[in-house]
Order: structure tokens, then C-alpha cells, then sequence
């Protein structure tokens, strides 16, 4: 019982410092951070499996500087994405879209686990 008295005053003290952390330093990513994050995001649309963080191409080149021109204009990362993905292409963006089509992408490996799960249970049970 007294441990988990303990485990408590652990998470409250964990949460106390967690928003105290979020208050202190609110600031806003910089512009710098922004594209390289972005940057990262984006695939190189000649290149196969690259981002254009990590390709030299011409192309991932141009796709840098327009990723740069944006966040400097003041778009959001967002519509940066957006307006990315209507020049190259849905095929632009590393990871897939979290609406639509995208969201079966996502959770079929997560229905794949739990079908496991339940399977290695049963198995467990007959034992």
C-alpha cells in the first residue's frame, strides 16, 4: 500500500514539472528549425526513399528553397505540406496523410498487433 502512496506523489510531482517546463519555455520553433523539419518530410521527387534533407539532387535543391520561400512568406508548415503535395504529387510526403485513404495505412499494422495479441492470448489460455 505504501508503494503505491509513492507511485502518486511520483506522478502528481512528474506532472507539476511537466507543466512547469510547458509554461517556462513556450517559445516558437525558428525559421531555421522550421525548414530543416520540413525538409525532412518531404521525399526528393527524383530521388527513391530520400528526403530532400538528405539528397544533393537539383530537384530536392529546388524543393528546399521553395520549402525556405514559404516559411519565410509566413505559411504555415501545414500549407507548406499541402501546397507541396498539389505540385509533386500525395507521393511527395514520407510518412502517408492521417485523413482518408491514409488512415487504413496507419492502422493496419495496429490491427495486425492486436490480432496477434489476442491470438498469443487464446494460445496462453489453451495451455
Amino acid at each position: 500500500m505504501k508503494r503505491l502512496g509513492s507511485f502518486w506523489i511520483f506522478l502528481a510531482a512528474l506532472v507539476v514539472v511537466a507543466v512547469a517546463v510547458a509554461l517556462v519555455n513556450p517559445h516558437a520553433p525558428s525559421a531555421a528549425s522550421r525548414v530543416a523539419h520540413l525538409e525532412t518530410l518531404v521525399r526528393c521527387p527524383s530521388c527513391e526513399d530520400l528526403s530532400v534533407a538528405q539528397s544533393t539532387s537539383t530537384s530536392s535543391l529546388a524543393v528546399r528553397h521553395e520549402i525556405a520561400r514559404l516559411v519565410q512568406s509566413g505559411a504555415s508548415d501545414s500549407a507548406i505540406l499541402t501546397r507541396l503535395e498539389s505540385t509533386y504529387g500525395a507521393s511527395v510526403l514520407l510518412s502517408p496523410p492521417t485523413s482518408g485513404i491514409g488512415v487504413v495505412l496507419w492502422l493496419v499494422p495496429l490491427l495486425g498487433l492486436v490480432a496477434l495479441l489476442g491470438v498469443a492470448l487464446r494460445l496462453a489460455r489453451r495451455r
